[in-house]
């Protein structure tokens, strides 16, 4: 084999995994809102997860990062041990779609797929049709790339030293260790089971590699892909390493009872019956490998669990608050999950901002310190997921997102700065009131009336807000009641004012009490500014301006 016939090869490859990528990211992008609710039928029942992990897999062209991805469900605790089971039985499914396709063979098309698929992506701005591109874009090269491989594989027919190597390895005792450490290793080396069976296709078909040591450099591949989300779990939670676990033990039992069957059986004759094309052998061994390991597997989900319990045991230290309970590195593969996960990081920013305005609030009207230590706690878990969010964005926003996903993002940009200044009002609030209890500040029964009315109804305003922001929709209706509300704030905040300097002038408070109010009045005004910014939000045209209006001040 020449050194061009190498070089071919590996160009072959390349496209065929670009190929892939590229559709999956089409398709991927293409289904983005669809995918986000997917997770919403993950209920306790096992048979949707079956059928959410063939689809989600379908879509993505990729097991691997379908298992990596519900690792990092199950480390975020989204999902649970026993959903994860079928999520990962319905991958293991769907990864078998990729090399059906290759033995359909559209290699006769592929060009013109190509061709049409750069046409879109060029010459559309729409979303939707440079995600079509993007598919016929990547579904073209996919077979262009599988036709360079089998051409420059084509010289291996004619070595009398590989093919006697072929005929030693698929005629001895040990062809089964032999073709699953091979399946392993290539798998574990391309990154993709998917990848590493398209290869095995592209070798039957040119004859280099016999079924009946193929199919054992199948069952090897569906091992070897557990490997990344094995290494994935390493410094996460034990029920993440526990679902990693899971996938293997599935592909180890559906290997070992593989290999009976191939052993003890005609298996391989039964499959040459079925076609006689050897890449649909091949496609077909797949299939029917994930197919039937899920089938018998399935009624012993909560066995495999109780299983990866034992061979992991014990229980996660208790952890802290500070830190991120909902996202993580390994969702970023699926950038469409990983953006929900944010909304959820922020929900739950904003509830922790939201209780210590609450909190710090009525501790100062009611000169009381209860609760005030946990509000310096959660401010610093505030800022600690200000900062890690921001992080997070920043990385989600380099990858291949939809328009509408990049226009969620900069809204959280926004939103998160609000949400920090709420959390720093609040901290001015605490510690006003340890001053208050302090110094023997006391204000007067119709201050502490007005403040708690005043407190009331920011309060009110930032649920609502951040309930439109979390939900993702403002109708105009809610606009114009929380602009009232908004106003109401603000007219109460003069009254406040008109009042102060009215027992002021009768003197029935003492000065540093009254600046104390006044500061305090000011802190809720602010409050329900950024409350009403972050509602607004999702009026899309006051964004717009809002980003036009910060462009020209830079």
């Amino acid at each position: 084999m020449s050194v061009a016939n190498i070089l071919s090869m590996a160009g072959g490859l390349g496209l065929f995994l670009f190929g892939i990528r590229t559709m999956g990211d089409g398709l991927e992008n293409a289904a983005g809102a669809k995918l986000k609710r997917m997770l919403e039928v993950l209920t306790g029942n096992r048979f949707l997860a079956v059928l959410v992990g063939f689809v989600v897999t379908a879509i993505i062209q990729s097991s691997t990062a379908t298992t990596v991805m519900v690792v990092g469900f199950v480390n975020a605790g989204m999902m649970s041990l026993a959903q994860a089971v079928g999520v990962i039985m319905g991958a293991n499914i769907g990864t078998t779609i990729t090399s059906l396709l290759i033995a359909l063979n559209f290699s006769s098309v592929a060009a013109a797929s190509v061709l049409v698929g750069v046409i879109l992506m060029l010459a559309s701005k729409k979303t939707v049709v440079k995600n079509l591109g993007a598919i016929f874009t990547g579904f073209g090269l996919l077979f262009l790339g599988i036709d360079m491989m089998s051409d420059s594989m084509a010289p291996l027919r004619d070595s009398a030293g590989f093919m006697n190597f072929i005929v030693t390895v698929s005629e001895s005792p040990l062809r089964p260790l032999f073709g699953i450490i091979l399946g392993i290793v290539m798998t574990a080396v391309l990154q993709s089971s998917s990848a590493s069976v398209g290869v095995l296709q592209t070798l039957a078909m040119q004859g280099l590699v016999p079924l009946k040591f193929s199919v054992f450099v199948l069952f090897g591949q569906n091992i070897g892909t557990c490997l990344t989300a094995l290494f994935s779990t390493v410094g996460a939670k034990k029920n993440s390493k526990r679902a990693a676990v899971i996938h293997l033990l599935f592909n180890l039992i559906g290997t070992g009872i593989f290999i009976l069957i191939a052993l003890l059986t005609p298996y391989v004759e039964w499959i040459e019956k079925l076609s006689p094309d050897p890449m649909a052998q091949i496609a077909i061994s797949h299939i029917v490998f994930n197919i039937v390991s899920t089938v018998v597997m399935f009624p012993f989900a909560k066995a495999l669990v109780k299983l990866s319990c034992l061979l992991v045991p014990g229980k996660d230290d208790s952890e802290s608050e500070m830190h991120c309970k909902f996202i993580d590195d390994r969702l970023l593969n699926t950038p469409p999950f990983a953006v929900m996960q944010v909304s959820k990081e922020v929900a739950r920013m904003a509830k922790l901002a939201r209780d210590n305005f609450e909190t710090s609030a009525h501790a100062l009207i009611n000169r009381s310190d209860k609760d005030l230590d946990k509000v310096m706690e959660n401010e610093e878990i505030i800022n600690y997921l200000n900062h890690h969010i921001t992080s997070y964005l920043v990385k989600l926003n380099a990858l291949d997102i939809t328009d509408s996903d990049s226009d969620y993002i900069a809204r959280v940009f926004h939103a998160i700065n609000d949400i920090e200044r709420v959390g720093d009002h609040a901290i001015n609030l605490a510690e006003a009131a340890q001053h208050n209890i302090g110094e023997g500040l006391k204000f007067s029964d119709p201050a502490r009336e007005e403040l708690n009315q005043l407190c009331g109804s920011v309060v009110t305003l930032l649920e609502r807000s951040m309930a439109a922001f979390d939900n993702q929709s403002l109708s105009d209706n809610e606009a114009k009641e929380l602009s009232d509300l908004e106003e109401h704030i603000d007219d109460l905040t003069l009254e406040c004012q008109d009042s102060h300097i009215f027992r002021l002038n009768r003197k029935e408070c003492n000065t540093e009490a009254g600046m104390l109010y006044l500061n305090t009045i000011t802190d809720f005004e602010r409050v329900g500014d950024h409350a009403i910014n972050i509602a607004f939000l999702q009026d899309q045209n006051n964004f717009q301006n809002t980003l036009a209006f910060c462009r020209g001040m830079m």
